[in-house]
C-alpha cells in the first residue's frame, strides 16, 4: 500500500528530478540570466543618451513615463554614492544564489529556477552599470503613484525574488505534507 501510495503521489505531481533534469535546470538558469542581462543592457544603452533627469516620453497608457535617472545608490537612492560597494554586494549575492542553485539543483522546481535566474540576471545588469558607468541607469517612472524610478534589472530582481519565494514555500509545504503522510 505504501509503495502504491508513493507511486500515485509522484504520478500526480511533477516528475522526479534526476541528474539529467538537474543539468537542464542549470542550463535554463544560465540562459534566462544571460538573456535578462542582455535585454537590460541593450535597453539602457538605447535610452542613456540624454542627460539625467530628462523626460524621454510622456505617460504611456497612463501607467509610466520614461525618465532618465543616473542613480549612484540603491532603491530610493539609499546609500547614494556607494556605487562600488553596492556593485560588489550585488555580485556576491548573485554568486551565493547561483551556488545555492547548484547545490539544490536536484530538488528545485522550475519556477524557483526562473526566479533565481531573473534575480541573478538583474543583479548582474545593475552591477555592470555600477562598474562601467559609475551609476545605475533607471528610466521607468510610474505615473499613477509615487515610487522610485527603476529599470529592467530591478524588475527581474523584484519579480524573480517573489517567484522564487512563493515556489520555494510551495515546495517546502508539499515536502512537509508528503513527510507527514509517510509517517
Amino acid at each position: 500500500m505504501a509503495a502504491s501510495k508513493r507511486a500515485g503521489a509522484t504520478g500526480a505531481g511533477p516528475a522526479p528530478l534526476g541528474s539529467k533534469n538537474a543539468g537542464e535546470r542549470l542550463g535554463v538558469f544560465a540562459a534566462i540570466a544571460v538573456a535578462w542581462v542582455v535585454l537590460d543592457q541593450v535597453v539602457k544603452a538605447a535610452l542613456n543618451t540624454a542627460c539625467s533627469g530628462t523626460v524621454l516620453s510622456g505617460p504611456i497608457a497612463g501607467l509610466f513615463r520614461l525618465l532618465l535617472v543616473h542613480n549612484t545608490g540603491g532603491a530610493w537612492s539609499m546609500f547614494a554614492g556607494a556605487t562600488v560597494a553596492l556593485g560588489v554586494f550585488s555580485l556576491v549575492m548573485c554568486a551565493c544564489l547561483t551556488a545555492f542553485l547548484v547545490v539544490q539543483r536536484k530538488v528545485v522546481s522550475w519556477p524557483e529556477v526562473v526566479g533565481l535566474a531573473l534575480v541573478v540576471g538583474g543583479g548582474i545588469g545593475n552591477a555592470i552599470d555600477r562598474f562601467v558607468l559609475g551609476y545605475v541607469v533607471d528610466f521607468i517612472d510610474l505615473a499613477f503613484m509615487n515610487f522610485p524610478v527603476f529599470n529592467i534589472a530591478d524588475i527581474g530582481v523584484t519579480c524573480g525574488l517573489v517567484l522564487f519565494l512563493v515556489a520555494w514555500l510551495v515546495r517546502e509545504r508539499k515536502a512537509g505534507a508528503t513527510a507527514g503522510e509517510e509517517r
